[in-house]
Order: structure tokens, then C-alpha cells, then sequence
């Protein structure tokens, strides 16, 4: 039956040959699809499909099936997928999106449990028994998938998922998943089996990823793994579960799909791991390695390198051994039961060994007996040729050791010799882990540097800490050492000796004043000298803080002092510099006549060369220059506003120079007569007075002839009375007692020329000011 169905798929993919697979959901049951397209033989048996799970698309179209690729550039001929989407949407060219969904399809809690992820969808599912005569069965495959996109960090994150999981039929036991990258437990995905994007994730077995997609791929997939096998150890004649699944993650987007590639699925012997150089464990040169291909029953062994026969032995037990000397790809058929071939594959690579180089550590060695503390690693550019492909990965105390890689020094970057010129020995390996031992010979030297002491100014705080340039140590001793040296510094020769705790090149002092420090100097990572040196914290003028200070422009020519404000010593011990705006303008004065405002620094100088500076700010001031005194009204209602310029702030006073002085410039209900106004300026640079005079209406007047109110008149200035355009007087009844229309705005108490007895009298007062015609009304007193 098996070669019947084999000859109708001929058939079909002759008939339907294109550059893309082709896939059929109807011609195969899930029983077929297992026993005679992935399994396919006579020492697997029985077979039994159990389960059966797709997409319910309402047709003829499933999410798994059988595909044919001959004549594609696809890497198995034929086989069996497993979809998160329509069978239909598997074939080529990429050229869409496959991107499907079914009513009620459910995930896999089996495949969640086993890969330690949840939220599966779209679940795709076969499961069948079956029984083997060997100790192991393997089967081939790739993953493919639309979440392989190239250069979108969105590969990084998202991947379906998939299994391959088995379990012995009997028992309660949980499944085991084979679908794993090789010769690791991790599950193949789109995010651990990739070649990365670059500034979102980094490549992840990359070795085992296959190839992005183009729009002609025979798949409508946009990325795939290399060919894969899946291995399962197994105990013979006893039967086993199989659950083959593929799920959505998260959501149905981007599907994904598992092919396995027919007659596959077959008996195997593990010859254990591939030995790589890109994975770091191939052979070294000169290495051998036995194969293990040992079956517990009566076989015989076939060996075959780079596909050539090279030894059978037949029927015999516990023979299964072959001896490795050289690259290649081994393989071996072990024939059980005369008729069931179990097959087993081993790809080995050797790498060279390494070539070390015996070398010479020299260390400073101050105490002058030949012992001293190495850091043995400062050798390894040496002993390794500097070649980076190489590293030291230990020292050790005899050559013997270093050989088997027994008993390393365990802390080679302080290591501590007990003999002079003593030997240890390197183990010098590459990236497959191939070695060489080589000599270190461990040297001393006690040469010494006479390095100058170095200065650094203290700050205001006068402390005796400051922060040194250390940088500045190493540019006064070039001439003493070899043109290329390494300097560091460090605060103890315990450090200096173990490089530890080195210290920055802006290093602040920890003892007030004076400190020594140890200077390190080394060439190619050879030790030349330790040497020490001082680092002395200078004497700083200690100046006053900042300043604001006025200068009256009204004065000028005059000058004002400016002072260096040295406060810890008399000014003669420093030399001085005075800048205007930025500009130098005196030296070697201690202080500065100034007529001009603006921004003043002096800085003062030790003769150490340490230096303080400060900045007087100096403000223009000066009087106020009145420009107008404007009066509204008589008294006692009035209004008085002084308008004044000038570069000053004032402050203004009436008729007490000394009293209460008030910012506002406006006075008001000033009584009548001569008064005196007073502008002060607020920075102290003088007053200013002005006199005004209130135009004022007496309230009584005495007639009687002794000179004193003898007559009513209205009081001011020329200038204020001026504004009066006429002079009305009434008795008691009316009567108009006496008018005036320019000047002489007075009244001497007769009318006629005849004195008017005491009594009320009324006026009435006409002026215009500021463009405007006022009247005032009112009363007097006369009295005799």
C-alpha cells in the first residue's frame, strides 16, 4: 500500500511542478500523513494517529497536510505541515501576508506547559503511539515563519510557537520536548533562532537560522530555520505518545508553520554533539575522538566519512566504536534485527593550537630583595603574541599543572613570588578551547624617577585641600621615562603595587597640606619605576566677597577708592591687576580711583602664582535735575507733582530737610503760602531743594489799623495769581462791596470809603489753569 501511495505522489508532483510547493489537505488522513509520509517504516510500528486538530475554514481546506516540493528550491522534497493559518496560504511566491483565523480555534495547554509561555491560539495538532527497536528516533525539519521580518525590531519580541513533544504511552508521566536548538534545552522559535536586528536584539543561534524570504520563495513565509532534527531517547519495544503542535501566540496574527520532511522519521544512535568551531567545542589538532555507536543487541556497523565507506563490522556485540583523527562528517548505519538500520551523524572540526610565546614580567621592586606583587595577566599580550584570538585562561605553579589544567593560582593579579626570577607557567587557549603552556619568568626592577613636587592652589575655604591636575606629574618627568610609558597615581604603595584603586587625574588632596603620592610607571606593561611625589597645597590671598558700591555722576571729575580687599596679609606681598569692562587697565596697585561706573576686577597674585579675583560692581548715581513742578488747585485743596530726571533713585521731603521723606513725587492739601520741597537721592549723592508757594484765601482779616491782616488778600506767587481773572466781594444781602478784573486782588474793608461794620462777607473767584475756567466760592470774617 506504502508504494502505491508513494508512485500517486510522483504522479501529483509531476503534474503540478512550478517553482512553488504544493499542498493537499484531501488525499492523506491524518493516519497516512504519519505512518506512511513521515514515518515510512517497517521498524517503527504500531502507529497510531490519536488526534487530529485544525482551523475549521467551512470547506475543504485544513491548517496541516501533505506537501510536495520537487523541482523547488525548497530543502525537503516532500513531507508533512503543520499551519497557524489555511493550508491554501502555505505556497509560494511571498508575496501576501498569511494571517489567518478560524471560529473556535482554540491553543494547546500541553504546549504552554512544556514550553513555560501561555496565551496560545490557532492551535495546529497531530498525535499518534508508536513503538521502536532502538534507543533512540529522530526526524528532520524547518520553521517557518511571518514574524521573521528583517531589520524590524518587532522579530525581537513576537514568535508562535511550537513542539515536539513525546512521553512514554503508560503512566502518568509529563511530556518531553525535542524541538530544541542543538545541544541545548532551548525551544526553537523566530526569537531565540535568529540572525538579529541590528540595534534592537542581537543575533541568537544564528548557526541554525536559514535564510529571510524573498517574493519568489517556494513558501509564503518570510523567514525560515536551517534544516533541524529533532532526537528523542527512547527504551526499545516500548510505546511511546507523540504530540506534533504548532500555535499563534498572543493573537492570530502572522502565521507560522512547521514542515517535516518525509521518511524521516526514522530509528537513529546518538554519536553525541556536533564538535564546531563556531560553537566553540571542535577538536584541537591532534586530537582524537571516539565515536559511540553501541548497540545493546547483535548488529553490525557500517562507518561512513564525508559520505565513504570506511569499515564495517558485522554482527557483533559491543563494537560499535570509531576512532576520529580528522575533520569530517562521520556517519553510521547500525543494522538491528538484520533489517532495521539505525542512522547516527557527527559533523567534526579541529581547530590549530594555539601558538604561545615564552615571555618576561617585570615588576617594580622597592623594598630591593627580588619579591614583589605581580598582576600575572599584564604578560598576556606577550604570551599570546598578541594575537586576540587568543586569551590566557590561567596560571599556574608548575608546567605539570598548567598541562591538566589542575590547581591554578588563584589570584594571579596579586600574586606574590617567593623566589627571585621565578618561574610560573600560562595556559594560552583560542575559542575552541586548544591550548599551549608557556614560561613566565617573573623579573624585578628598582629604578627611580626624582619627580618635582607638584602645587595646587587652596581655595577661599583656606583648608589646606585643593584638587591637583596629576597629568601635570607626568609632563615634568617625560625626559626620565621611555616614550610611551602608562602613569598612574595612587594614594599607597600597596595599591601601586596591585594597580588597585588608581587615582583620577583631577584628584583632591586627603591630607590637609602636604601628601605624598606613589607614581607608577610602566612601558608594554613592564613595571620601570614606583617613585613618589608631593603634592603641597599653596598659599591663596583670601579677598572680601563681591561688592556693589555708587558713584555720583554730579561729582565728576571727583574720584571714589577702590579697594583689592586682601584680608589675610598686608596687600604689599602681591601683585595686582584691575580690569574695566573686561579690560586691563592698572597693575601692581592695591586699590583704584574710579570717576566711572561699571564693572570692576582686580585680581591679587601670590609669589607662589596662586591668585584670587573679585569684581566690584560700581552703579551710576546722582542728584535729581527737577524739570517741572506742577500745582493744581488753591488751598486747602490742592495737588503738587514734581517731575524730576536723572540716573538716581529719590525719595521726597516738604519743608523739613531732616523729616519724613516719602517715594511719591506727588504732595497734596499743601496750606497756603511759601513752602519748601526737598528731592533726596536714595544712594547718597545729595538734595536738592525747590521753593513753591500755595495760592491761598484768607478766612478773617482785622481792619483796625495796626499793620497786622489790616487787609483781605489772596495769597501766591505773581506767576499764580496771575491765573485769577476776577474778584468779587458781597455783604451779607448781596451788595457788591468790591471787584477786581486784573491785579490788586485785595480789599481793605471799605466800601466807598466808608468802613464797613464786622459782619460775614462772601466772594467769588474766577482763574484759569491748565486751559480750564474755575470758579471758588466762599466766606470771610471781618472784624473790628
Amino acid at each position: 500500500m506504502k508504494k502505491i501511495l508513494k508512485f500517486v505522489v510522483f504522479l501529483i508532483s509531476l503534474s503540478t511542478y512550478s517553482q512553488n510547493i504544493v499542498v493537499d489537505s484531501q488525499t492523506y488522513t491524518p493516519q497516512q500523513l504519519i505512518e506512511d509520509i513521515l514515518i515510512d517504516s517497517d521498524c517503527i510500528t504500531n502507529i497510531n494517529v490519536t488526534n487530529a486538530v485544525g482551523g475549521n475554514f467551512s470547506g475543504n481546506d485544513q491548517s496541516y497536510g501533505y506537501f510536495d516540493a520537487t523541482g523547488t528550491s525548497f530543502p525537503f522534497e516532500s513531507g508533512i505541515v503543520l499551519s497557524t493559518g489555511r493550508l491554501i496560504n502555505v505556497p509560494g511566491p511571498n508575496d501576501n501576508l498569511s494571517d489567518d483565523d478560524a471560529a473556535n480555534w482554540a491553543g494547546d495547554i500541553d504546549l504552554e506547559i512544556a514550553l513555560n509561555e501561555n496565551q496560545t491560539y490557532n492551535a495546529t495538532i497531530l498525535e499518534f503511539d508508536f513503538t521502536a527497536v532502538a534507543s533512540q528516533v529522530s526526524f528532520r525539519y524547518l520553521f517557518a515563519s511571518e514574524e521573521y521580518q528583517e531589520n524590524n525590531p518587532n522579530s525581537c519580541e513576537f514568535s508562535d510557537l511550537f513542539g515536539f513533544l513525546i512521553k512514554p504511552t503508560a503512566g502518568d508521566n509529563p511530556y518531553q520536548n525535542i524541538a530544541l536548538v542543538p545541544d541545548t534545552t532551548i525551544p526553537v522559535k523566530a526569537t531565540t533562532v535568529t540572525p538579529g536586528v541590528p540595534g534592537s536584539c542581537p543575533p541568537q543561534n544564528e548557526t541554525y537560522f536559514g535564510s529571510y524570504n524573498g517574493v519568489n520563495s517556494p513558501i509564503n513565509f518570510n523567514g525560515q530555520t536551517a534544516v533541524l532534527t529533532a532526537t528523542a531517547n527512547v527504551i526499545p519495544n516500548q510505546s511511546y505518545h507523540v504530540k506534533l503542535v504548532i500555535a499563534d501566540e498572543q493573537n492570530y496574527r502572522y502565521d507560522s508553520a512547521v514542515f517535516l520532511e518525509a521518511g524521516s522519521f526514522q530509528l537513529s544512535t546518538d554519536l553525541g554533539p556536533n564538535r564546531l568551531l563556531a560553537t566553540g567545542n571542535a577538536l584541537c589538532e591532534g586530537e582524537t575522538l571516539e565515536l559511540n555507536a553501541n548497540h545493546p543487541a547483535l548488529s553490525s556497523y557500517s562507518w561512513y566519512k564525508d559520505g565513504v565507506l570506511q569499515e564495517t563490522t558485522p554482527n557483533c556485540l559491543n563494537c560499535g566504536y570509531y576512532t576520529v583523527t580528522e575533520p569530517g562528517t562521520y556517519n553510521v548505519e547500525v543494522t538491528i534485527l538484520d533489517d532495521c538500520i539505525s542512522y547516527g551523524e557527527i559533523i567534526v572540526e579541529y581547530a590549530p593550537v594555539p601558538l604561545g610565546q615564552d615571555s618576561i614580567l617585570t615588576e617594580c621592586d622597592v623594598d630591593t630583595d627580588g619579591l614583589t606583587t605581580y598582576n600575572l595577566f599584564d604578560a598576556e599580550n606577550d604570551l599570546t603574541n598578541n594575537n586576540t584570538d587568543l586569551i590566557v585562561s590561567n596560571f599556574f605553579l608548575t608546567e605539570d599543572d598548567a598541562l591538566n589544567d589542575a590547581n591554578p593560582i588563584t589570584d594571579p593579579i596579586n600574586f606574590q613570588n617567593t623566589e627571585a626570577f621565578q618561574n610560573v607557567f600560562a595556559r594560552v587557549v583560542n575559542t575552541a578551547n586548544c591550548f599551549d603552556v608557556v614560561a613566565l619568568e617573573l623579573q624585578t626592577t628598582n629604578n627611580t624617577i626624582s619627580i618635582p613636587d607638584l602645587g595646587a592652589c587652596d581655595g577661599m575655604e583656606m583648608d589646606g585641600f585643593a584638587t591637583f591636575t596629576l597629568s601635570n606629574i607626568e609632563a615634568s618627568i617625560i625626559a626620565q621615562i621611555p616614550t610611551g610609558s602608562q602613569v598612574t597615581y595612587y594614594e599607597t604603595l600597596e595599591n601601586a603595587l596591585s594597580e588597585s584603586n588608581s587615582l583620577p587625574n583631577n584628584y583632591t588632596n586627603i591630607t590637609a597640606d602636604t601628601q605624598t603620592i606613589f607614581v607608577k610607571i610602566k612601558n608594554d606593561n613592564q613595571c620601570f619605576s614606583i617613585s613618589t611625589a608631593n603634592l603641597n597645597v599653596l598659599y591663596t590671598p583670601v579677598l572680601e566677597a563681591d561688592e556693589t558700591l555708587i558713584y555720583c555722576t554730579n561729582t565728576f571729575p571727583e574720584t571714589i577708592t577702590l579697594h583689592g580687599g586682601v584680608l589675610n596679609d598686608l596687600p604689599n606681598n602681591y601683585y595686582y591687576e584691575w580690569f574695566f569692562n573686561g579690560t586691563l587697565t592698572d597693575v601692581d596697585t592695591s586699590f583704584n580711583e574710579i570717576n566711572e561706573a561699571g564693572n570692576y576686577t582686580v585680581i591679587v597674585t601670590d609669589p607662589n602664582g596662586c591668585s584670587s579675583s573679585r569684581t566690584i560692581t560700581v552703579n551710576a548715581s546722582e542728584t535729581a535735575i527737577v524739570e517741572s513742578i506742577s500745582i493744581e488747585g488753591i488751598s486747602p485743596n490742592n495737588t503738587v507733582t514734581i517731575n524730576v530726571t536723572g540716573q538716581g533713585f529719590y525719595d521726597y521731603a516738604i519743608d523739613d530737610i531732616n523729616g519724613f521723606y516719602q517715594e511719591s513725587n506727588v504732595f497734596t492739601n499743601i496750606p497756603e503760602g511759601e513752602h519748601t520741597i526737598y528731592i533726596n537721592d536714595r544712594n547718597g549723592c545729595g538734595i536738592v531743594e525747590e521753593t513753591i508757594t500755595i495760592v491761598g484765601i484768607p478766612k478773617f482779616f482785622t481792619p483796625n489799623g495796626d499793620d497786622i491782616n489790616d487787609t483781605w488778600q489772596i495769597v501766591g506767587a505773581d506767576t499764580d495769581l496771575n491765573q485769577i481773572e476776577s474778584l468779587q466781594i458781597f455783604d451779607r444781602y448781596g451788595k457788591i462791596m468790591m471787584q477786581s478784573y486784573s491785579g490788586g486782588f485785595s480789599w481793605d474793608g471799605n466800601y466807598k470809603g466808608n468802613p464797613m461794620p464786622s459782619s460775614d462777607y462772601w466772594y467769588i473767584v474766577k482763574f484759569r489753569q491748565d486751559a480750564k475756567d474755575y470758579e471758588i466760592k466762599g466766606h470771610f470774617a471781618l472784624k473790628r
